[in-house]
């Protein structure tokens, strides 16, 4: 028997972190790539270490650098998922997140490239 926890009225999940604890909900853009003669691999595709880029739909009271909406990029190998109102998220802690994305002035884009 799978207990889901609803979503509260906002769309964020309705659940309360913990200490350093994050939860975040993956990038479309982790799920699947394409290399560049435009064949999809698929995110369970072993093609070495790479990072991934998820955005922090909530956050425990113990973190400290990070807020809800930011964009950070983490070890996909270091995770837990959880399924919260039918959305699975990945749950982390604040040390395992690598970077915080930030948007160059006035551009909805993030800037980075890696």
């Amino acid at each position: 028997m799978t207990t889901q926890i609803p979503a509260a009225d906002d769309g964020a999940p309705a659940i309360r972190m913990l200490g350093d604890r994050l939860l975040v909900r993956l990038d479309a853009e982790s799920a699947e790539r394409r290399s560049s003669s435009g064949i999809v691999i698929p995110a369970t595709a072993s093609v070495g270490r790479k990072l991934a880029w998820a955005q922090v739909a909530a956050a425990g009271q113990g973190v400290r650098q990070v807020t809800v909406g930011d964009r950070v990029l983490f070890d996909p190998e270091d995770r837990a998922e959880v399924e919260l109102g039918g959305t699975v998220y990945v749950l982390l802690r604040e040390k395992d997140v690598h970077g915080v994305a930030q948007a160059e002035g006035g551009r909805s884009g993030t800037g980075l490239y890696l």
